[in-house]
């Protein structure tokens, strides 16, 4: 198995509104980004598990192929900068990304 951060050039996250935070995963290598795409390792359920959040809080996912790229975005709990929110700009939230497992 390898570990998606070795595929992928770009793993992020960020604010997408003050009430969701969107993920990228973005592929250099066409080859990387047909692996992935095929394996349905980022599938809307799987990211959904991943970030233990119920799958209808997973709004958008899209696989851009003109980008060689994967995002889906997740709608918070609370709006960004709300009292008990821990991430304002939503950028710290893409590490369980980093290892999930591509076959």
């Amino acid at each position: 198995m390898t570990r998606l951060r070795e595929l992928a050039s770009t793993i992020r996250s960020k604010n997408a509104g003050v009430d969701h935070i969107t993920f990228d995963v973005i592929f250099r290598d066409r080859g990387h980004f047909e692996r992935v795409r095929d394996s349905g390792v980022l599938a809307r359920e799987k990211m959904a598990t991943l970030f233990g959040v119920p799958v209808e809080r997973i709004t958008h996912h899209t696989v851009f192929e003109p980008a060689n790229a994967i995002k889906f975005t997740i709608r918070r709990l609370v709006p960004s900068g709300t009292p008990g929110e821990t991430d304002v700009f939503g950028s710290q939230q893409y590490a369980p990304l980093f290892d999930v497992e591509v076959p």
